[in-house]
């Protein structure tokens, strides 16, 4: 088994370049187990800032074989994203073997996330898993995987400061909206979606004192939402805009395939109504690289946006007319966390308005101090290291199993002589025959002997096993690298000319 990912994220990729490759991510795990034979599991990450798909490959594999394994997989992506195949295919790196687990562990811990040490990511990972097995996508390796993948991440939240720090997308998002709304106490905040990103939003406000909470869905499940987390409903957007502070939106709604849309204007029931985020490494270009979009890709078009600048302007209307020749409008704040976005760009120029998108966030990002990350490094490297030790002892386990069979034939083969001899022997003093005590107390004696002559026998099989393993694997790190450098070096000649 081998394992490989293919990932990109915001370090490679503009969110523009993520939204479009993340379209259609949900089915991209199905699609890859059921197209490609040799694939035994799959589990896809889609996030705010990436979209990573790993792979459990029950095949040997060459550097040939990981670039059309790459190849394939980024046909597949680029069917349910829309994008061309060359342009998914430029977009990813690819990882083997132990940098596959290095990788996830760090994304897992939140080292490789925008704001450096959040937590939602934990959660993330944990539900890609439960999706795949809903999915029936997973494998035994990935399983083990994405469970010590879980078991890390608590490690470095619980052993280090920056588990400590509370940081995450939401809580940046409401440290930049605290300079512009009133008193948290006194502040009127709106929440489009009702996912997991909503829930945190929620928690979020109430932690900095904010009790006037409503939020809205497209999908009909604000009630549900509303009844579970002690919020009120709304069941007009504009209405309640009309005299909110504050908007956290982050359902990504505009990222769900228009085939699944339930009818024209509704939300799509989805899994969850929050972030729908995207792991692809590279750049699939800006505006220029639109016209490169599939023309048959018609089925999985975006949603529009859950809020455009006409609607705002008429919640901005009746703000006024509310408050009249007294005051004037209070200003409003956007929260735009949802990848694929939910409010149009366009409301940014809404007098009274200020929009922070995940762009804006992703700017603000603030550092964190090098010897927390470095302990929390620490952590992701040791427990990917005895994963690996793990995973390439089972690698050797095969070849055990054989010096076992083996040594259990000469066992047979030696508890016959030993039991012909003693039948002999108790013959010639004309004694009956030996008993079935007697024959499991030589069969126990014989077992010991041979097995104690096996231990070392055993240890040299495991030694070369894994020698041999990780030889492999290196190999197929050097393709991968390879295959990612060309990709990149493509970015970069396409950024080039689009310059």
């Amino acid at each position: 088994m081998v394992l490989l990912s293919l990932t990109a994220s915001h370090r490679e990729l503009d969110l523009d370049a993520l939204e479009r490759l993340s379209t259609g991510s949900s089915s991209v795990g199905r699609a890859v187990v059921g197209a490609c034979g040799p694939v035994a599991g799959a589990v896809v990450i889609s996030t705010c800032n990436r979209f990573e798909l790993y792979l459990d490959v029950d095949a040997p594999l060459s550097g040939d074989a990981v670039r059309h394994a790459t190849q394939h997989v980024a046909e597949l992506v680029a069917h349910s994203s829309g994008v061309t195949g060359e342009t998914a295919a430029r977009s990813f790196t690819v990882r083997t073997g132990q940098e596959v687990t290095e990788h996830l562990f760090a994304v897992a811990s939140g080292l490789d996330a925008m704001v450096v040490g959040e937590r939602e990511i934990a959660g993330q990972v944990k539900r890609a898993l439960a999706e795949a097995r809903e999915q029936e996508t997973t494998s035994k390796t990935l399983e083990l995987l994405f469970q010590t993948a879980s078991r890390t991440s608590k490690r470095v939240g619980t052993q280090t400061e920056l588990g400590a720090a509370g940081r995450s997308v939401v809580a940046l998002a409401l440290d930049l909206a605290e300079r512009e709304v009133p008193p948290w106490d006194s502040t009127r905040a709106v929440l489009i979606g009702t996912g997991s990103y909503a829930g945190a939003s929620v928690a979020a406000l109430r932690a900095r004192g904010c009790t006037d909470i409503r939020v809205f869905s497209r999908s009909g499940r604000a009630a549900t939402f509303a009844a579970s987390h002690d919020v009120q409903p709304v069941d007009s957007l504009v209405e309640a805009l009309a005299d909110a502070d504050l908007v956290v939106s982050c359902s990504g709604a505009r990222g769900r395939a228009a085939a699944d849309r339930p009818g024209d204007g509704q939300d799509v029931p989805a899994p969850q109504d929050d972030l729908h985020l995207a792991v692809v490494e590279g750049d699939v270009g800006g505006p220029a690289a639109l016209p490169h979009l599939r023309t048959d890709a018609a089925p999985e078009a975006s949603l529009g946006h859950v809020l455009d600048a006409a609607g705002l302007v008429r919640a901005r209307e009746r703000a006024a007319d509310r408050a009249g020749d007294e005051a004037e409008p209070r200003p409003l704040v956007i929260l735009d966390l949802a990848l694929h976005r939910d409010v149009h760009p366009g409301v940014a120029d809404v007098e009274g308005v200020l929009l922070y998108d995940l762009a804006t966030l992703k700017a603000h990002a603030p550092a964190v101090a090098h010897d927390v990350v470095a302990q929390a490094q620490a952590i992701v490297d040791d427990a990917a290291h005895r994963f690996e030790e793990t995973r390439l002892g089972r690698e050797a386990d095969a070849a055990v199993v054989a010096l076992f069979d083996e040594a259990e034939v000469r066992v047979r083969a030696e508890v016959d002589v030993a039991v012909a001899r003693l039948s002999q022997e108790l013959a010639a003093r004309g004694e009956p025959g030996p008993q079935e005590a007697d024959v499991d107390l030589v069969a126990r004696d014989v077992r010991k002997r041979v097995h104690a002559e096996l231990h070392d026998k055993i240890v040299a099989v495991r030694a070369r096993a894994t020698a041999e393993a990780r030889a492999a694997e290196a190999a197929l790190v050097r393709d991968a690298e390879a295959l990612t450098a060309e990709a990149s070096d493509r970015r970069d000649a396409d950024s080039g000319a689009r310059r």
